[in-house]
């Protein structure tokens, strides 16, 4: 069975087959004996997105990965960078250092932050997302249509995102070309932060099937 840790650009968690390109994390928050989540769903304000294939380095999904066989931090995957950047997660300094480092800049840059650290990165993003009590903001399709490439919005529960100029929306499997949303108001589900990153000249990591 699939562990519920397959996270939607809403930011909410799911138990479906597909695992996606990245991994990520919260903190802990799951208990490695049932394997299952448990009720909070953070630890810390720095939610990140992680390689899947780092070094050496093996890990048992909601397991015991800790030091002295404890409860290590859960395992969240994406389906692609664009889709943990709509959840409000950021890329990891760790195992992503240079990707972390140009997203930290470009946000910095659109914001006017002069030498921006990561700790204020995390605290916009942590009042911006939705899954951590942020408000969505509603768009015309004007504005919809103005986002930065890899910007996520939504019609209800189905999400869309640009890509070379094509309108894509979202699923678990990957992406389905599709023609404008049919209302005439949308709500933005990418943090405002990483929208700023995004326009300054990010460039987020696609599933294939949005290139296919």
């Amino acid at each position: 069975m699939p562990l519920q840790n397959r996270v939607d650009p809403f930011g909410a968690l799911h138990a479906v087959p597909e695992r996606g390109l990245f991994t990520g994390n919260r903190g802990i928050i799951h208990d490695p004996d049932t394997r299952s989540l448990l009720g909070r769903r953070w630890t810390t304000r720095a939610w990140i997105v992680c390689e899947c294939d780092f070094g050496e380095r093996r890990r048992d999904p909601m397991g015991c990965n800790g030091p002295g066989g404890k409860a290590g931090w859960t395992e969240l995957f994406f389906l692609d960078e664009v889709t943990a950047l709509a959840a409000g997660h950021r890329p990891c300094f760790y195992c992503r250092r240079e990707r972390a480092r140009d997203f930290l800049a470009r946000f910095g840059e659109a914001c006017r932050i002069a030498g921006p650290r990561a700790a204020q990165l995390d605290a916009r993003l942590h009042g911006e997302r939705l899954a951590s009590g942020g408000t969505p903001a509603p768009l015309t399709r004007a504005e919809a249509d103005a986002l930065p490439e890899g910007a996520m919005f939504c019609d209800g529960e189905a999400c869309f995102t640009r890509h070379q100029g094509n309108l894509f929306q979202w699923s678990f499997a990957g992406y389905v070309p599709v023609r404008p949303p049919v209302t005439e108001r949308v709500f933005l589900l990418t943090p405002p932060a990483s929208v700023a990153a995004l326009g300054a000249g990010y460039r987020p990591v696609w599933h294939p099937s949005a290139t296919a």
